[in-house]
């Protein structure tokens, strides 16, 4: 996949603040801080960070805040309200998100670049990632209700699934429940890229 510079990618579109529109719909929802930190299992700090885009979360806790919330992940990306197929073209890929499973969540390890953002009432969440995360030591394992594919397209990944270490290298793939502890990471320094589909149940 071709991907477009950066200076080309802001000048095509603006990147959604998520935490903006995780606010919003909160709001919309008569929704408190407190009441969304109970119903997501996340601290109301955690929640407020992310809101003001202060921190860099992973993508467990916005799966945790879109099902708190009664919404799709893909709420939180969603461009328009298409029904018909979403094409998206190898030079036309936009940064959508970045996300962080370090200790410290004011690095942005990995940068998302959704392939779907038009299609509405999606189930599944299809992404382009660059993984730049190395595994060393501050990386932390997550879990969350659904289901991950992974196929490599450069690079090798490392992937922590419960007890079990696997190393996938261009051309290999991964399909498994992410309700177990899990972390995917770059084996190297070299970074990795991958295409990922996210599902995660409403």
């Amino acid at each position: 996949m071709i991907l477009m510079k950066k200076e080309e990618r802001e000048n095509m579109a603006t990147q959604k603040n998520i935490g903006e529109k995780i606010k919003s719909i909160r709001e919309s929802k008569n929704i408190t801080l407190e009441e969304l930190a109970e119903r997501s299992q996340l601290s109301a700090e955690q929640i407020t960070n992310i809101e003001s885009d202060t921190n860099v979360p992973s993508l467990a806790p916005l799966i945790k805040i879109a099902r708190a919330l009664g919404v799709r992940l893909g709420t939180f990306l969603d461009d328009d309200e298409n029904l018909g197929p979403a094409l998206s073209r190898k030079n036309e890929a936009v940064e959508t998100i970045h996300t962080s499973n370090a200790e410290e969540k004011t690095a942005q390890l990995n940068n998302f670049f959704a392939l779907a953002p038009q299609k509405s009432g999606r189930s599944m969440e299809p992404f382009f990632i660059e993984i730049n995360a190395i595994d060393d030591g501050t990386l932390e394992m997550s879990a969350h209700e659904g289901e991950e594919f992974i196929y490599v397209l450069e690079g090798t990944l490392k992937i922590i699934y419960g007890q079990n270490t696997y190393i996938l290298n261009e051309g290999d793939s991964i399909y498994y429940d992410s309700i177990v502890n899990h972390l995917v990471c770059a084996a190297d320094e070299k970074g990795a890229k991958i295409v990922a589909t996210v599902y995660a149940p409403a």
